[in-house]
């Protein structure tokens, strides 16, 4: 919820409650910094003082001339619920409770008298909130922040203070630091959604220890993600959870492998280490926006180009190579003996002009950045290097690291590079890994635009089929499936498996199979006590007669007698052996992660998958680009492409498993565990060879515990069209980029300038995936499309909402593709809409439209909305329609 985070993080007044003259008190060390540095009206308040310097001192809250904007509580903890509610009372929006040591009851009571008056709550035992620009610090730090652009929000206020320390010395400005304490109330994505939108912040780090909501969480992310950088670093990574797990799958897709996954999913960047988080930090200040793709190391030192040569290859960062232009260029200027590569050395006894004449010819090579690496030596000072390329290093956009090597030699060049705003920094290992995650951070927002490749709709999924097995197996007080149950529920997904027979723990039952199916076959015990079939010896494979088959049958219940005496042994699958020639042993796994919900694991599988830990973790849901995106984060992804004369494996068929999986995983809310291993993989197809499920009456999973909330399938619809046709109303897919595409292009001008406010025939890609790729979580848009002769689809509308995050307002907008006006599409779209958000607990639906699109205007009169000039231009006319209680409308 973002209500009055305004008050919050820009107020124009701030009452100080504690605030004090005492010497160690926190209410006298923050009115202080607050005295000495904010820009708008403060209050101090404290009930045995009068006077705190030149400031009035007032006795309680309801004494103060005004409400203020912002309270800063320094009080005792069991004071804080009755100031919190006398502040609401009297039209306070926001606090940042200082105060530390509430317990559960007074924290509930904290937020019980804030709730009535949506008062805003940062903590408690929260020391640490400042806005540089505006003169605003609550924190208990030594030194205080410069105004920039990059906002740092942390679970640990020590961090906070530790970060600006740093942040001083490098000369680094920032927007906001935030230090969420207890995180009460306000948390990350509140704060995410503020600083999405906030144009003094163009980068964002976070350090996350805990998470709270996650769906909530990762759709502000995504969000602030695809607006500006979103930096992430997280503390208590290690765990033990997996160390009770069941499955395969359980054990390899650990929590912070989750985790990385979620912060992948939703266009975070993340870093494993505080100081990768500064580095990170310095170029997002500086070097945002860059573009650059590959590196130029310019150095006065074979070593140190070295290094940054191994520092660009562990990272992925390409080095440039120079073109033949550019190094007839650079052999008028340089020495004969210069290195004629990069990393270009231009020789330890390089004076500023062969500096500045080497950096302007690379400079020139477009999409390259250029790391200045400079070792000090006896020949010129540092600083006077530095002077003669300043004025060519900072033109803008910056494309110039600095990398001043030592410390006393070159602490001028290097701080006159920071003052200039140069990213700058202490090794060539700190340089590249910097500029590696600026690159990274631009490729996963290309990624994240990829268009995903046009699928069906609906699943082929038996959902009843399954339901009914599901509700068996947990009426018979089970929570396994057993081989054949569980393969049956896959394929009634939709996934290949093989044929299996059950029988009693016989060994002539067992012949009597094999025989009927065909030699050769695969014999496996079937235990509810045994997890791992392997390893109590229950499988054998490539059985060819029925004396094989016997003894194998008889050494296994010996064996597995043995090993696991307590076993009950309920008999023997027997199904044929697969022979696939290249084929590959793969895995295929779902858990249910205590935080993000149900994840899917992908990787090698076999006997040894936990040995060679080959994995991927995703979270569902998933389509066919995500799934090649988990396939593609495996070193077994290289062996599927083929090599010598192993041909390429049908990777088709295995985004398919993958996708039905997903489907499977949304549809069934009971599923805890799942293991397909091994699934078999080759140029044919796929095929399930073996599988396990675990199922809780819980139901721990389901669409409505995924992370992300997956395509709302619930909300398509049918109706019979003018034409004869049937007309559906769906949610709009990230699939129907060509889709809408389409449609725009068949729209009249006039219409799109009626929509947009302005004249435009085409769309990029970008835009058009903005549009496509939407949160269902936060926004809606629905299309309505018209069945084609040859089995496609034709869209011939659009409506949209999109909501605040609160779910207190929605702003609509609607296009009805120009030929196909008169059927009432407008009305339908409209319908359909209203329907949805009145559903979804939304309070008011708003509008904006140009006064002469008369349509528009008519329209809305007929579905019930106000219509008014609208306050912020005359030319518009401000459409509202409530939602919900009794002057609801439509």
């Amino acid at each position: 919820m973002t209500r009055h985070l305004h008050a919050l993080l820009a107020p124009r007044s701030v009452a100080v409650f504690g605030a004090s003259d005492r010497p160690q008190r926190d209410g006298t060390a923050i009115w202080n910094r607050l005295a000495a540095e904010f820009k708008g009206t403060l209050y101090a308040v404290n009930p045995r003082l009068r006077q705190l310097g030149e400031h009035k001192v007032w006795h309680s809250v309801a004494e103060l001339p005004q409400a203020p904007d912002l309270a800063v509580i320094c009080t005792p903890a069991a004071t804080v619920p009755g100031l919190v509610g006398a502040l609401g009372a009297r039209g306070c929006k926001a606090a940042v409770v200082v105060s530390a040591g509430l317990s559960d009851d007074q924290t509930q009571a904290m937020l019980a008298a804030a709730r009535p008056y949506a008062l805003r709550i940062l903590g408690p035992d929260c020391t640490g909130l400042l806005v540089p620009h505006l003169g605003l610090n609550t924190s208990l730090a030594q030194v205080s922040a410069q105004p920039g652009s990059v906002a740092f929000v942390s679970q640990s206020a020590a961090l906070v203070t530790a970060m600006m320390d740093w942040a001083s010395s490098r000369q680094i400005g920032f927007s906001h630091f935030i230090s969420l304490g207890e995180h009460a109330d306000v948390d990350f994505a509140d704060v995410l959604d503020y600083l999405a939108s906030d144009a003094r912040t163009r980068a964002i780090m976070l350090y996350v220890e805990t998470l709270d909501e996650p769906r909530k969480f990762l759709s502000a992310a995504r969000v602030a993600a695809r607006n500006k950088p979103l930096i992430v670093v997280k503390g208590g990574r290690s765990g033990q959870g997996q160390q009770a797990a069941s499955t395969h799958s359980a054990a390899l897709a650990g929590s912070d492998r989750v985790f990385d996954a979620a912060v992948s999913r939703a266009g975070m960047l993340r870093v494993f280490r505080l100081q990768h988080l500064f580095m990170a930090a310095e170029l997002l200040a500086r070097f945002r926006d860059n573009r650059s793709e590959a590196l130029i190391v310019l150095t006065n030192g074979g070593g140190a180009g070295v290094l940054a040569a191994d520092a660009a290859d562990y990272a992925r960062v390409r080095l440039a190579r120079l073109s033949a232009e550019r190094i007839a260029e650079l052999d008028a200027v340089l020495p004969a003996g210069w290195s004629r590569a990069n990393p270009v050395d231009i020789g330890g006894d390089a004076p500023p002009q062969r500096y500045l004449d080497a950096l302007r010819i690379l400079l020139r090579e477009r999409d390259c950045a250029v790391l200045l690496l400079h070792a000090p030596t006896g020949h010129v000072p540092s600083l006077e290097i530095a002077q003669a390329l300043l004025p060519l290093a900072s033109e803008k956009p910056v494309r110039v690291l600095g990398c001043w090597l030592g410390t006393q030699a070159v602490a001028a060049a290097s701080a006159l590079f920071r003052a200039a705003g140069i990213p700058d920094y202490d090794t060539p290992e700190d340089a590249v890994r910097a500029f590696a995650s600026l690159r990274l951070h631009r490729h996963h927002q290309i990624d994240l635009m990829e268009t995903p490749p046009a699928a069906p709709l609906h699943s082929r999924m038996d959902l009843p089929g399954i339901r009914e097995l599901v509700e068996f197996v947990l009426a018979d007080g089970r929570e396994w499936l057993t081989e054949p149950e569980t393969k049956e529920l896959l394929k009634r997904a939709g996934l290949p498996v093989t044929p299996t027979r059950v029988v009693p723990p016989e060994a002539q039952a067992a012949v009597y199979a094999a025989e009927t199916l065909g030699y050769p076959v695969v014999l496996k015990i079937l235990s509810h006590d045994i997890t791992h079939k392997s390893d109590v010896g229950g499988v054998r494979l490539d059985l060819h007669n029925a004396a094989e088959v016997e003894q194998a049958a008889r050494s296994m219940l010996e064996r597995v007698a043995h090993l696991q005496p307590q076993a009950r042994i309920e008999g023997f699958t027997v199904q044929p052996m697969a022979r696939r020639a290249h084929a590959h042993e793969l895995i295929i796994g779902s858990r249910v992660d205590p935080l993000f919900g149900p994840v899917i694991l992908f990787g090698q599988g076999g006997v040894a998958v936990e040995v060679l830990a080959d994995r991927a973790v995703a979270l569902p849901p998933l389509n066919g680009k995500l799934a090649r995106s988990l396939v593609e984060r495996t070193r077994v992804a290289k062996l599927l492409q083929g090599y010598r004369n192993v041909p390429a494996a049908n990777q088709e068929a295995l985004v398919d498993a993958l996708v039905a999986v997903s489907q499977l995983l949304a549809e069934v809310p009971e599923i805890a565990e799942l293991d397909i291993n091994p699934l078999l993989l080759n140029p044919e197809g796929a095929l399930v060879l073996d599988a396990r499920l675990r199922l809780s009456g819980l139901r721990p999973g389901g669409a409505a515990q995924f992370a992300i909330r997956p395509y709302p399938l619930e909300l398509i619809e049918t109706l019979p069209f003018a034409d004869g046709r049937t007309l559906t109303l769906r949610p709009i897919r990230p699939e129907d980029e060509a889709l809408l595409d389409s449609f725009f292009a068949q729209l009249d001008p006039e219409d799109i300038r009626l929509r947009l406010f302005y004249s435009r025939r085409s769309f990029e890609h970008s835009e058009l995936a903005r549009m496509t790729q939407i949160d269902y979580e936060r926004e809606m848009a629905f299309i309505a499309t018209l069945p084609l002769p040859d089995g496609s689809e034709e869209m011939i509308g659009d409506v949209r909402g999109l909501g605040d995050p609160d779910n207190i307002e929605a702003e609509f907008g609607v296009l009805v593709r120009s030929d196909m006006k008169g059927h009432r599409l407008g009305w339908i779209l409209m319908d359909k809409l209203i329907r949805y958000l009145r559903a979804n607990g939304t309070q008011r639906i708003v509008g904006a439209v140009l006064r002469e699109n008369s349509g528009m205007l008519a329209l809305g009169r007929k579905l019930g909305f106000s219509i008014v000039v609208h306050p912020e231009d005359s030319d518009l006319r401000h459409l509202d329609l409530p939602l919900q209680g009794p002057q609801s409308g439509h």
